[in-house]
């Protein structure tokens, strides 16, 4: 498998008011303004899953799919890491590491996390910082 073809990506949501949604079998929940970071992976096709979760209409097939199409979701950015490794979970453990850090959803996007994250999915009131390209050494391939 290409390294190119596959990786993790996270996605950062910014909901400018509150929202409640149905998130599939987990249930309807209260989503607060502000700012969601979202770790995924693509076991490959990973160009091809980034450009989905970029497009507005779409078949609700995961998790995530539920959030964005809230229409007080607004994707502020969307980050490739491109790796032949499943890294979504140190992505994600980094990000649940920063200050004012939040689980909104327990199991969010995890349903087949291997690493017991409690969600991949977390809230922040203010913007946070997305991992580093740099420090994970990510290289970012042109296709």
């Amino acid at each position: 498998m290409k390294a190119r073809d596959s990786g993790a990506y996270c996605l950062l949501i910014r909901l400018d008011r509150a929202a409640e949604a149905t998130i599939g079998r987990l249930g309807r929940f209260r989503f607060p303004a502000g700012y969601y970071v979202y770790c995924g992976s693509a076991a490959r096709g990973l160009g091809a899953r980034t450009a989905r979760h970029q497009r507005g209409a779409k078949t609700i097939h995961w998790h995530i799919d539920y959030l964005l199409a809230l229409p007080e979701a607004r994707l502020v950015a969307c980050v490739p890491y491109p790796s032949e490794r499943r890294r979504e979970c140190e992505f994600n453990g980094s990000v649940q590491r920063q200050r004012g850090a939040r689980v909104p959803v327990p199991g969010f996007g995890s349903s087949d996390c291997r690493a017991g994250c409690p969600a991949h999915l977390t809230h922040f009131r203010q913007r946070p910082r997305l991992p580093s390209r740099k420090r994970y050494n990510v290289q970012v391939v042109n296709s």
